[in-house]
C-alpha cells in the first residue's frame, strides 16, 4: 500500500514514476524510445487509448521493444514505459514456484515475462508465487490476501499506479466491486 501511494505521488509530479536496480518506469514520457545505451528492453503499457507505431492500443494493452529497437513515443493518451536495466542484480524468487492459474501470459522473454492479472469480484485465486515484479494497476479494487508466513492483509488498488513488489507466495481474494486487472512484469532469475 505504501509503495503504491509513493508511486502515485511520483506519477502526479514527475515522469519518473519508479526507479530501482532493475527498472525505470516513466509516465507519459518515453526517454528510451530512441534506444540509448542505458536502455534495455522496454514495455509500453497503455493506460488509456493511445497510438503507437501506427497501431491503436486500448487500456491495458502492451508492446514490448527489444534492446536497441527504436520507436516513436505513444500519442493521444496516458501510458507508462517500463525500462529494463541492461545490468541488474540477481533476481529474488519465491522459495517455491507455483504458477498463477487465472492470469493470461502476454509475453515471455529471457529476462522477464508479462501477464494480465485478472480476478473477478468475489473470486479467490489458488495459492501461487511471484518473483520480484513491476505491477501496473489498471482497475480500482480491493484485495484480501494471505501471504505465507505473514498476517492477512487488505490492499486497496489505485488505478494508473506502478509498484515494484518483492517475491511472495500467497492467496488473494477480490473483495472489491470491480474486477482486479493488473499488468505484471515479472522478472526471471
Amino acid at each position: 500500500m505504501v509503495t503504491a501511494l509513493v508511486a502515485l505521488l511520483f506519477l502526479q509530479a514527475s515522469p519518473l514514476a519508479l526507479e530501482n536496480d532493475f527498472v525505470q518506469v516513466f509516465k507519459n514520457s518515453a526517454p528510451c524510445a530512441a534506444a540509448g545505451p542505458s536502455c534495455g528492453e522496454r514495455i509500453v503499457v497503455a493506460l488509456g487509448a493511445v497510438e503507437l507505431g501506427g497501431q491503436k492500443m486500448g487500456r491495458g494493452d502492451i508492446r514490448v521493444f527489444k534492446t536497441g529497437e527504436r520507436y516513436s513515443p505513444p500519442q493521444g493518451g496516458d501510458y507508462v514505459e517500463v525500462v529494463m536495466k541492461p545490468v541488474r542484480p540477481k533476481v529474488m524468487t519465491a522459495s517455491v514456484k507455483i504458477p498463477p492459474q487465472k492470469n493470461k501470459l502476454l509475453y515471455e522473454g529471457e529476462r522477464f515475462f508479462v501477464f494480465d492479472e485478472n480476478l473477478e469480484p468475489g473470486d479467490t485465486s489458488a495459492r501461487h508465487s511471484h518473483n520480484q515484479r513491476v505491477v501496473v494497476t489498471i482497475n480500482e479494487t480491493r484485495l484480501q490476501q494471505w501471504p505465507d508466513g505473514q498476517p492477512e492483509r487488505i490492499r486497496d488498488l489505485v488505478p494508473n499506479t506502478v509498484a515494484f513488489n518483492e517475491p511472495v507466495i500467497h492467496v488473494s481474494k477480490n473483495v472489491g466491486k470491480n474486477p482486479l486487472r493488473n499488468i505484471v512484469i515479472e522478472l526471471k532469475p
